[in-house]
C-alpha cells in the first residue's frame, strides 16, 4: 500500500501536531475540519493520526466495519490499573461476550426501576440548598450521580465516601487524559508524588467496589441489581459465567463511566440554562403544568418532550464522552486515502456536533432543534453522544433517564444564577468537564403563572 495522505496541519520534526493538540485539543480538531475536510492526517510522535469529520466514514468505522479496528493502545494501557478489562477496553469475542452478560441490567423494564432512587436522592440533595447559598453545581452533581449508581447498580450507599471517591476518579481522569498525549512518561514503579498520588486514587476505589462485591457475595441475596446480574450471569451462547476478575473490572467500568458522564450533562445543562432564560422558562412551563408541584417519576418521561430537547441540545455542545478512536488493525482504506496497520483513528463528536454543515447557527443553545422529525433532517453520525454501533455506550437509556429526572427535579425547585466573574472553560480530558467547576447562585423557584396546557395525558 502506497503512502498517500490527506491534507493536514503542520508537522514538527518529533513530536508532529502533539504538542497544538495536548494544549488545545477542542480548537485544534475544529480548526482541522475547517481548513482541511472530511479526513485530516497529522502525528502523534511517530504515529500516524487521522481526523475524521465526515458523518458516513465515522458510520463505516464504528458501525459498518468495527472488526477492521480497536479501541486505542493509550487509552487501554493508561486505564488498565484502573478499570482492568472491562466494556470500556476489551475487544472482539471477548468483549462481545461480556456485553451479552451485562446488557440485560440495562433492558428498559430494569432501569425504570430505578427511577424512584435517582428523583429520592436528588430531592435528599435539594433539602440541603437554600436560597442565596452558593454551590459548584459539578462538584454537587458528581456527588448526587455518584450515589445514583452505587444504589441502582449495587444497592450500596457511597454517601459518606463520595468526597473522596470522586476525588479518587479525578485524579485517574486527570492522569489518563494527560498521559495519553505525553510522548514520554516516566515508569508506572518509579515513586514520584504523581504516580504515588494515582495508586492510592486507584487503591481507594479497588477497596470500594470488592466492599460491594464482598458484601454481595457473603449474603447470596439476589437484589435484581447490576451487580447480582453480574454475580449471577451466564452466557446462554458459550456457557459458563464470570469470574471473580470479570466481576470487578465490570463493575469498576460502570461504576466510574455510570455516574462521571451524567454528572457532566447535567452540570452543563445547568450552566446552559442559566444563560438562556426563555429556554429555562419554557422548561419550567412544562414541569409545572405536567407536575404541578408534585415530584417527576419515571410514567412522566413521556409528557416531558421539552426537557428531553434540553439534555440532548446540552449533550450536542457539550458531549460527555466528546472524542471517541480507534486503531487500524488491517490496512484499510478511507475516504478514497490507504490507512496502514498500526494508524489511529480520531472522531471528535464534540466538532461533529458543531459542524455548521449540519447544524444551523451550531455555537447556539437552541433545544427546538431536536423536536419531532429531527433525526430525519441530521446524518446519523452528525449527532453521536453516545458513540455507535456494537460499542455504543451499553447504558445511554439509564442515562438519558437519569439527566431527565435529576434535572426535572432540581429545575422544579431552584432557580440558578451564575456567580459572576468566573471563567468557565471545557477541560477535555477523558471526558468533557469544567475545568473549574460551574459555581450557583441558588434562588427558590417562583411559580409561574400562566402554566402551558398539559402535554400528554
Amino acid at each position: 500500500m502506497k503512502n498517500r495522505y490527506p491534507p493536514g496541519p503542520k508537522q514538527f520534526l518529533l513530536l508532529g501536531s502533539l504538542r497544538q493538540f495536548a494544549n488545545h485539543r477542542l480548537e485544534f480538531m475544529i480548526a482541522n475540519r475547517d481548513q482541511f475536510g472530511d479526513i485530516v492526517h497529522f502525528r502523534f510522535g511517530p504515529r500516524h493520526i487521522y481526523q475524521i469529520n465526515d458523518p458516513e466514514m465515522i458510520q463505516y468505522v464504528l458501525a459498518k466495519h468495527p472488526e477492521q479496528f480497536h479501541k486505542s493502545p493509550a487509552l487501554k494501557r493508561n486505564t488498565r490499573q484502573v478499570i482492568g478489562q472491562g466494556l470500556l477496553t476489551s475487544e472482539d469475542e471477548f468483549h462481545k461476550r461480556q456485553r451479552r452478560l451485562v446488557q440485560p441490567a440495562f433492558y428498559h423494564k430494569r432501569i425504570a426501576a430505578y427511577g424512584d432512587v435517582m428523583v429520592d436522592y436528588s430531592a435528599q440533595m435539594l433539602e440541603g440548598w437554600h436560597t442565596d447559598d452558593q454551590l459548584d453545581v459539578a462538584h454537587e452533581m458528581m456527588k448526587l450521580t455518584m450515589r445514583i449508581v452505587a444504589k441502582t447498580l449495587f444497592d450500596a450507599d457511597v454517601s459518606g465516601d463520595a468526597d473522596s471517591i470522586g476525588e479518587a476518579i479525578t485524579m485517574g481522569i486527570e492522569t489518563v487524559g494527560r498521559r495519553i498525549t505525553q510522548p514520554i512518561h516516566l515508569p508506572d514503579w518509579l515513586p514520584t508524588p504523581q504516580n504515588r498520588e494515582r495508586k492510592q486514587a486507584a487503591a481507594l476505589l479497588e477497596q470500594t467496589i470488592t466492599r460491594m462485591i464482598d458484601e454481595r457475595r457473603a449474603s447470596g441475596e439476589d437484589k435484581g441489581d447490576l451487580l447480582s446480574m453480574l454475580l449471577m450471569a451466564v452466557d446462554e451462547e458459550q456457557g459458563g459465567g464470570m469470574s471473580n476478575k470479570q466481576v470487578r473490572d465490570e463493575a469498576m467500568t460502570l461504576f466510574i463511566a455510570g455516574h462521571e458522564t451524567t454528572a457532566n450533562a447535567l452540570a452543563w445543562t445547568l450552566y446552559l440554562l442559566a444563560q438562556h432564560p426563555e429556554v429555562e422558562t419554557r422548561l419550567v412551563e412544562e414541569l409545572q403544568s405536567v407536575l404541578d408541584g408534585r415530584l417527576p417519576a419515571f410514567a412522566d418521561l413521556l409528557c416531558l418532550p421539552y426537557t428531553e430537547m434540553v439534555i440532548k441540545e446540552s449533550m450536542r455542545l457539550y458531549p460527555p464522552a466528546w472524542v471517541t478512536t480507534r486503531e487500524v488493525i488491517e490496512d484499510i482504506e478511507l475516504g478514497s486515502y490507504p490507512i496502514r496497520k498500526g494508524s489511529i483513528i480520531i472522531m471528535s463528536i464534540y466538532t461533529m456536533h458543531r459542524d455548521p454543515r449540519y447544524w444551523n447557527e451550531p455555537d447556539q443553545f437552541r433545544p427546538e432543534r431536536f423536536a419531532s422529525g429531527w433525526e430525519d433532517r441530521v446524518p446519523k453520525y452528525a449527532y453521536f453522544p453516545f458513540g455507535g454501533g456494537p460499542r455504543v455506550c451499553v447504558g445511554n437509556q439509564f442515562a438519558m433517564m437519569e439527566a431527565k429526572l435529576v434535572l426535572a427535579t432540581i429545575i422544579s425547585r431552584f432557580q440558578m444564577k451564575l456567580v459572576p466573574g468566573q471563567q468557565i472553560v471545557p477541560d477535555p480530558l477523558i471526558t468533557l468537564r469544567p475545568r473549574d467547576g460551574i459555581f450557583m447562585r441558588l434562588a427558590a423557584r417562583e411559580a409561574v403563572t400562566d402554566p402551558l396546557g398539559a402535554i400528554c395525558n
